[in-house]
């Protein structure tokens, strides 16, 4: 199996600290995932002040980055061709 160039450790604190604005996406080259994380956490905090039903948009985007974060730090996540990220 093919070992990606990308940092471990910057994937993981990207996940951490911005991993629901998807910059550890777009840092892997997954930019169509990252786009759809950042649209969704806009929406979400557009419409968590105004109805509330943001919540659901940044709860899932929270999940999403969460899971991530957990793929990330498990050596498990892939950047866009398809290589695991393991070297820290």
């Amino acid at each position: 199996m093919a070992v990606s160039s990308k940092s471990r450790l910057a994937v993981t604190l990207l996940a951490w600290f911005l991993g629901s604005l998807g910059a550890h996406r777009f840092y892997l080259g997954k930019t169509g995932t990252a786009v759809v994380m950042l649209v969704l956490s806009i929406i979400g905090w557009s419409t968590f002040w105004i109805f509330g039903i943001g919540f659901f948009f940044l709860g899932a985007v929270g999940i999403w980055a969460l899971i991530d974060f957990i793929y990330a730090v498990a050596g498990l996540m892939k950047d866009k061709e398809g290589k695991l990220i393991t070297k820290w």
